[in-house]
């Protein structure tokens, strides 16, 4: 989500939130490869916990290959970023993740469309994104469902937990088009305590952002989560145009349910139904510098239509190919002044992308060591 230079100010609200954070778990990052897992509910009366030894490495959990694993014991390069990370960062939507934080992932948007992505990791970056028909060689998954194309990447998040980035290949645990890597999103589930917190923020070019995430109590050992969403800004570049939209807006909204039933401690079962919609014009390009090299300018003859030496007589047919072609009188260069409208207006309407989805996920504990899990779902996109 791109934020301009202007005036910003955000608001939270929240109720219930110390049953809350008595009943989630916390993590903790440590470095940047590793994510620490601990759980704050305790257990019986608090015991001194016993002195670190100092010739010893801690014990680092990672999830990040589908099960939990130590650091140690894991031959993965692997990025975390935790809820913490997500809230001081302020990250709302992958784009948020493309500012060089993670080594080597590198996101950014497709010019003529907002809500498709172009994510890459070392190196392994993706032509022409916005072909539906085109394969991704980075994958990206929201709790385990593979998302197979960009449009729509560029969402607005809901509720997350943590961001995890694998470095490629990772054929063997995410299957095909991971040879990049893959991008696992693990969203915050429903922790059957009543709680829940508001979060909204305004900016300057009319922008505003609104999030609502509840928990309700547990019922018949069903636990329920709803999560809401509503991202909005107006054109930072005005179409001269009339009845036309400028460019650099979207308007992104959309909600999200979870219900978890846990009738026993090694079984569970997760239903998810999310619905999303986002309306965004292309971002704008202007020319800020034209022939800085002081290049000879030439000049198009009117017979041949061939690119020509300055002062050719028509009907010229030799093409200098030393010459850079000369500029539009419509188009002038604007140093380092930004645009607030564009000189030319174009007919232009916001693309609209919408998405809906449904998931299952079923996970049965057999012993400490073994865990059978099913994940069936069903995405459908219009764009």
């Amino acid at each position: 989500m791109f934020y301009f230079p202007g005036v910003r100010a955000s608001f939270f609200a929240s109720g219930a939130l110390s049953a809350l954070a008595a009943a989630t778990p916390a993590f903790a990052q440590v470095g940047p490869q590793t994510i620490v897992a601990a759980d704050s509910a305790a257990q019986g009366p608090a015991e001194a916990p016993p002195a670190p030894d100092q010739n010893r490495l801690a014990d680092i959990v990672v999830t990040a290959t589908r099960r939990t694993t130590d650091l140690q014991k894991t031959p993965i390069a692997i990025d975390v970023v935790g809820a913490k990370d997500i809230q001081q960062r302020h990250v709302q939507s992958l784009l948020d993740l493309g500012d060089g934080s993670v080594p080597s992932l590198r996101v950014a948007t497709f010019e003529a469309r907002q809500s498709a992505l172009t994510v890459g990791i070392r190196g392994i970056v993706p032509f022409d994104q916005n072909q539906t028909a085109r394969d991704s060689g980075v994958g990206v998954y929201i709790d385990g469902i593979y998302l197979a194309r960009s449009q729509g990447l560029n969402a607005a998040l809901f509720d997350v937990e943590r961001i995890e980035v694998l470095k490629g290949p990772q054929g063997t645990l995410f299957g095909r088009n991971t040879e990049g890597g893959a991008v696992s999103i693990v969203t915050a589930q429903p922790t059957g305590v009543f709680g829940g917190r508001v979060i909204a923020g305004i900016g300057n070019y009319g922008s505003h952002t609104i999030q609502g995430h509840v928990n309700l109590p547990d019922f018949a050992h069903i636990a329920i989560k709803l999560d809401g969403v509503q991202q909005c800004q107006g054109a930072t570049v005005k179409d001269p145009l009339a009845g036309q939209t400028g460019w650099n807006s979207y308007n992104r909204e959309g909600g999200h349910i979870t219900a978890k039933w846990s009738p026993v401690d090694r079984f569970s079962a997760a239903v998810t139904y999310d619905k999303a919609k986002d309306e965004n014009t292309p971002n704008f390009s202007q020319l800020i510098s034209y022939n800085p090299l002081g290049k000879t300018v030439g000049q198009y003859d009117a017979t041949t239509l061939k690119l020509v030496a300055p002062g050719s007589p028509a009907g010229t047919n030799t093409i200098c190919k030393t010459c850079i072609a000369p500029l539009s009188p419509l188009i002038q260069p604007t140093g380092g002044n930004r645009q607030s409208s564009a000189v030319v207006g174009v007919p232009q309407q916001p693309s609209v992308d919408r998405a809906e989805g449904a998931s299952a996920t079923l996970k049965y504990t057999v012993s400490p060591a073994l865990e059978l899990r099913s994940i069936s779902a069903e995405v459908a996109r219009e764009i």
